[in-house]
């Protein structure tokens, strides 16, 4: 079958290969057929070593498709099922899980250094312990959550991690407070999905933050009451908060630099959201009297920060009112032999998101 497969961790470009085997299969597991999945940032952040993941590997970790076979003891799937894949499955029985912090398990960490696939030449990875720049995957049961049939694999890959991901940092982590005002810096998929929780959770000002123009247009149509550049940051905070910093500030880029100029811009008392996932060398530098005397909180937000089968389902429910615009989302569709096009797109910052359809 066919997969897109990085073979060295720091190449930037993928090759399409056609002899990639699926492995893996049996009790507890489920194979699925990539329909969809979009491109998220964090694919290129484990290309480049950013994000650690052995290689060779599969990118890919926000797909839906459809069940082909289910194995012994998985009762909750059938093949023809439409499912979304969870990269980060709860297993129900950790310590993180007991404590409703499900997001926190690290079930699905552990998959990451299992094989996925196999070629003539040896193992190959999943990212993420998934892997969805490919035709077929298997997967842990845990990690194939169905979706209703009105649900496009389009819009259920999204779902499947930017959305949830940005959407649930304001509405699960920050818990926005209505008529507060907002920063967002980094305006990717991940970046307009926390501009749409903090509109929905009713966020007087949103300033959509970052050097794309492309991007800061796209922030207006999607909630933001008006959008800058990084070096328009500091005249926006005089407009809107006279000076004294936002209530919430989003960092969606996962830089220690941006986490700095979060910082800066977030009021005395107010709070930094950290979304973006950055590297481990890449350190935050504070000191201890602004820690104590600005009593700013920092809330790391891992994955939207909540239940990720009650965030899905709520997604989908918001979706369907109209609440939340999914589709505009995708600004580009490819297929998968043009994945190294897509992949352009997002690191000059042209799309917010790549749908590659399998």
């Amino acid at each position: 079958m066919r997969a897109a497969v990085l073979q060295e961790i720091g190449q930037d470009k993928l090759e399409v290969l056609d002899d990639v085997e699926a492995v893996g299969f049996g009790p507890g597991k489920v194979r699925i057929r990539v329909r969809a999945t979009g491109l998220c940032h964090s694919d290129l952040s484990a290309m480049s070593g950013v994000l650690p993941q052995p290689a060779p590997f599969v990118p890919g970790h926000e797909g839906a498709g459809e069940i082909l076979e289910v194995g012994d003891g998985v009762g909750h799937l059938k093949a023809g099922d439409r499912v979304v894949v969870c990269w980060l499955p709860a297993c129900g029985a950790c310590p993180a899980c007991k404590r409703g912090q499900t997001e926190l398990c690290l079930a699905g960490f552990m998959n990451a250094g299992t094989p996925n696939f196999r070629r003539a030449g040896g193992d190959v990875f999943g990212f993420a312990g998934t892997g969805t720049f490919t035709e077929e995957v298997v997967v842990d049961a845990g990690c194939a959550v169905p979706i209703p049939d009105d649900v496009p694999f389009d819009i259920a890959a999204l779902i499947g991690c930017g959305v949830t991901t940005g959407l649930g940092a304001a509405l699960n982590t920050a818990d926005v407070e209505a008529g507060s005002s907002v920063a967002v810096i980094g305006c990717g998929g991940v970046g307009i999905s926390a501009i749409q929780g903090a509109r929905l959770k009713g966020a007087a000002e949103i300033v959509a933050v970052d050097p794309v123009a492309s991007r800061r247009e796209s922030a207006l149509r999607f909630g933001a009451t008006q959008a800058v550049s990084p070096d328009e940051l500091a005249d926006a905070k005089q407009q809107v908060t006279a000076g004294e910093g936002f209530d919430y500030v989003f960092e969606v880029v996962g830089k220690s630099a941006t986490a700095r100029t979060a910082y800066d811009n977030t009021r005395r008392g107010g709070t930094l959201v950290v979304v973006g996932a950055g590297a481990m060398d890449d350190f935050l530098q504070l000191n201890m009297f602004e820690l104590f005397f600005d009593e700013k909180r920092i809330l790391p937000s891992m994955y939207g920060g909540g239940d990720v089968l009650r965030s899905y389902e709520r997604t989908i429910a918001l979706w369907r009112a109209g609440r939340i615009d999914l589709e505009g989302l995708i600004t580009h569709r490819v297929q998968l032999s043009e994945i190294n096009e897509a992949l352009d797109q997002m690191r000059t910052g042209t799309s917010l998101r790549t749908c590659i359809e399998i």
